[in-house]
């Protein structure tokens, strides 16, 4: 369960993400209700998810997560760069996430 737990705070991570962006696109109630309430929820579900997962696995995971999802979504939704030199470093940050799940 505490693996569900960190996958579901490393995506509410990505939604925090979307929500600064926005905020600094358009400052408005609704951005700021996106950004404040991804990072509430997902720091909530990472402390859940460090009561059986180590701290130093846990937030690799879940900052992992979060930088690979913004990354995407940048790439998708903002028009960012999707340089083959970029994807190959995303593609890292997935095989060192990957390889901290293994050896844990």
């Amino acid at each position: 369960m505490a693996w569900v737990l960190l996958i579901a705070a490393g995506l509410l991570e990505i939604v925090g993400v979307i929500g600064i962006k926005r905020v600094s696109e358009q400052n408005n109630w609704t951005n700021n209700l996106i950004l404040i309430g991804g990072f509430i929820a997902s720091f909530s579900l990472l402390v859940r998810a460090i009561e059986s997962i180590p701290l130093a696995t846990a937030y690799a995971i879940w900052t992992g997560i979060g930088s690979v999802g913004a990354a995407v979504v940048g790439m998708m939704f903002f028009k960012e760069s999707k340089t083959p030199v970029r994807l190959f470093c995303i593609m890292g940050v997935i095989g060192c996430v990957i390889g901290l799940r293994l050896v844990e």
